[in-house]
């Protein structure tokens, strides 16, 4: 498929990849500040991920977490541009040794290519000298780590994001995690959030408060129907409808009752 998009907004510029156009899940924004470049998109959009990049060079690729749409093209990256990805500390094993995805995301994004990755320092800096602060927030994957630059006012936000409401959960995220590491996020200072999957949001603070806030919207309404007796199943129906044809093709990996069950726990 052709590059989707292309987005340039002060500093950063970004490109939008993906096999499918089936909504933000299945596409993905590699962006760049000059030589340096945050995530990779996935393998099997290489050949335009590599067209974007080849417009300057690269000194610096630092990868939010391991997932095979962040970090596909770590190794092509390192390889074509003799660099040593930088990652979080968690994500070091199974880039290095690769790991098994499910059919579908094989599908949609292609598989992982095993990198060898050097861990994040707690400084990371642009080749200005712009200070880039690794923000470890866990829940989406227990390895995620976003990227804050307070001297520009940016903050990539890895899959914290995503989008102000959230519809589906896969079975090995952790709702009061990511909860967390949103207000661990909303005490820093910054105005505009660049989400590889919903692009740049410019009142990005603002865009995570509205996710927040649905959530626990979400968690009380959940919880009142779980008061009045309602099964899981019940709720989910009641409050976000039937489940889709993702969940299906997941296997239940991917969908509607994860976030209702997970809603259920979170103390309000």
């Amino acid at each position: 498929m052709p590059i989707r998009q292309t987005y340039d907004f002060e500093k950063v510029s970004g490109v939008k990849v993906g096999r499918l156009n089936q909504g933000v899940n299945t596409q993905f924004i590699v962006y760049r500040i000059g030589d340096t470049v945050i995530d990779t998109g996935p393998s099997n959009q290489w050949r335009h991920v590599k067209d974007f990049l080849s417009a300057q060079p690269v000194n610096q690729l630092l990868l939010t977490h391991h997932h095979e749409d962040h970090s596909g093209n770590a190794f092509k990256i390192g390889q074509f541009y003799n660099l040593t990805p930088k990652a979080p500390l968690l994500a070091q094993d199974k880039l290095a040794k690769g790991y098994r995805t499910p059919l579908l995301q094989k599908v949609v994004w292609g598989s992982p290519i095993p990198v060898e990755t050097q861990p994040l320092n707690d400084v990371e800096f642009l080749s200005d000298g712009v200070k880039i602060y690794p923000v470890h927030t866990p829940g989406h994957a227990k390895d995620l780590t976003c990227f804050h630059l307070p001297d520009l006012g940016y903050f990539f936000s890895g899959d914290l994001f995503i989008s102000r409401k959230l519809k589906l959960l896969r079975s090995d995220e952790n709702l009061a995690e990511i909860l967390q590491s949103i207000d661990k996020v909303l005490k820093l200072d910054f105005d505009t959030l660049f989400c590889p999957h919903g692009g740049i949001i410019e009142a990005g603070k603002q865009a995570l408060i509205d996710k927040r806030d649905y959530v626990f919207d979400l968690c009380e309404k959940a919880q009142a129907l779980s008061n009045d007796g309602k099964s899981s199943v019940q709720i989910c129906l009641e409050t976000l409808g039937p489940e889709g044809a993702i969940t299906k093709l997941t296997g239940g990996n991917f969908s509607k009752l994860n976030l209702i069950n997970e809603a259920l726990t979170i103390q309000l």
